[in-house]
């Protein structure tokens, strides 16, 4: 169930090729991933490993989670480290995040997903608000982690998970539960106003919970606590 990670800075012949990453290497359902930050393309928080993400993946190892047949999409992928794991697991996977941050996944799909399944993954830019219609309805599973940071992207992203799902789509959220970005009224109150949601997972210090949630049906459908 836990982790094995591996830090090592890169080789002096990267450097010579003017990129600067850190492999990290980590162990999950009998997988084992090699996850590369880059770090020369200004990508800020999406070069991080957020320990939600870690979280996520331990939680489908333990729940012995399968993706297999399943049309998943992961949103604000950073790295790429859950939405591999989730084709690693047989899921047709769409891993998105903003157009700078998608060399860094693909990168690391290139570098963890064997060549002969690679035609179950798409990497694809998402804006959440902006262009989530150009993706389908139909996803068995949505999966985000620590998306939940800044209360001024709550009703695009709300938005986008309207769109992206339908009353039988899975959708796991993992939130590092800080109270000064608003993690806790998006989970609280403006999730549950158009979705089922229920807590399945929390660490032992109880910052980091894992959400499970679905699509109410719109006779169920409430107004948001204020």
């Amino acid at each position: 169930m836990q982790s094995q990670q591996e830090e090592k800075n890169c080789n002096s012949s990267e450097f010579k090729e003017g990129i600067n990453k850190l492999e990290s290497r980590y162990q999950f359902c009998g997988h084992h991933l090699r996850i590369t930050r880059d770090f020369t393309s200004n990508l800020g928080i999406s070069a991080i490993i957020w320990e939600a993400g870690l979280v996520l993946c331990q939680y489908f190892e333990r729940e012995k989670i399968s993706f297999s047949g399943k049309k998943v999409i992961e949103l604000g992928s950073g790295t790429g480290i859950v939405g591999i794991l989730a084709v690693l697991l047989g899921g047709d996977v769409t891993l998105t995040d903003q157009p700078n941050v998608l060399s860094q996944i693909q990168f690391n799909v290139a570098n963890n997903i064997p060549v002969s399944v690679q035609q179950r993954t798409k990497v694809s830019a998402l804006t959440w608000g902006e262009n989530q219609n150009q993706f389908p309805t139909n996803y068995d599973f949505i999966l985000g982690t620590d998306i939940v940071y800044s209360s001024r992207d709550f009703p695009a992203l709300i938005k986008t998970l309207q769109h992206l799902s339908n009353e039988n789509t899975v959708i796991y959220i993992c939130s590092k539960m800080r109270e000064s970005m608003g993690a806790m009224d998006f989970h609280e109150k403006l999730l549950p106003v158009d979705f089922n949601t229920e807590i399945v997972h929390r660490t032992a210090d109880k910052e980091i919970v894992v959400f499970k949630g679905t699509k109410k049906s719109p006779g169920d459908v409430e107004k948001p606590q204020m």
